[in-house]
């Protein structure tokens, strides 16, 4: 018994770890990629059903998708003022589907998306390009070069480098964490199953919320930051 256990978790990094699900000509398609598109197909129906009659007073599941979107709006204008508003399309997307990634693995069979690296490093890179497409147009070129160079010029390379590492930051934290939590679960159904993964598969939904708040408040931070300055 103890020796199939250690066999099996021996064999746990080939069960979290993205696999070839079928070939496009030569090019490969993993098990991220048509996971992600699952999410995507199930968020695209079920976005239709719950907007296809809207309400004024909303109830059942509009009002659950108002009260989300409310929430964000309410951190926007928090941290931009009404001028927050207009970026509220962007950032409950990114906020609803890094969540909807996060608790996929409720899906049976399927793996998160956001346990790939190659997952979190695209939502960290396009993440921070569209923040400074936003800076651009907020500021004009000219302005936002010039924010480079506040509030000193002489840390003008380091506000380079800020930029060139938030996408790093924000992939390398998405990851980890949901990784992590992927590898403890798993790891424990193996030990000790029907016992103890239960309360970590719990933790494992608010760490799932979690994350996707975090990445979604600090898209907000790095956009108010272009915005009100340092």
């Amino acid at each position: 018994m103890m020796a199939e256990k250690l066999h099996e978790l021996a064999a746990v990094m080939e069960h979290v770890r993205p696999h070839v699900v079928f070939y496009l000509g030569p090019i490969p398609v993993y098990s991220t990629v048509v996971n992600t598109w699952i999410v995507m197909v199930i968020l695209f129906v079920g976005v239709f059903f719950l907007t296809r009659k809207l309400q004024f007073i909303p109830r059942g599941p509009q009002h659950l998708l108002e009260m989300v979107l409310q929430f964000i709006l309410g951190l926007l204008e928090e941290t931009m003022g009404k001028e927050g508003r207009k970026y509220l399309p962007l950032v409950a997307t990114l906020f609803i589907f890094i969540l909807s990634l996060n608790l996929s693995w409720f899906i049976p069979g399927m793996k998160p998306p956001t346990m790939d690296l190659s997952t979190t490093a695209a939502f960290g890179v396009t993440t921070i390009i569209l923040v400074q497409l936003i800076a651009i147009k907020k500021k004009g070129l000219k302005g936002y070069i010039k924010h480079f160079f506040s509030p000193a010029p002489f840390l003008f390379p380091l506000n380079v480098i800020e930029e060139m590492v938030k996408p790093v930051s924000l992939s390398l934290r998405l990851f980890g964490n949901m990784f992590g939590e992927e590898m403890v679960v798993t790891i424990l159904a193996i030990l000790v199953p029907f016992l103890v993964p239960t309360p970590v598969m719990l933790l494992g939904v608010i760490m799932g919320f979690i994350q996707a708040f975090v990445f979604t408040l600090l898209t907000v931070t790095y956009i108010a930051n272009f915005i009100h300055g340092h």
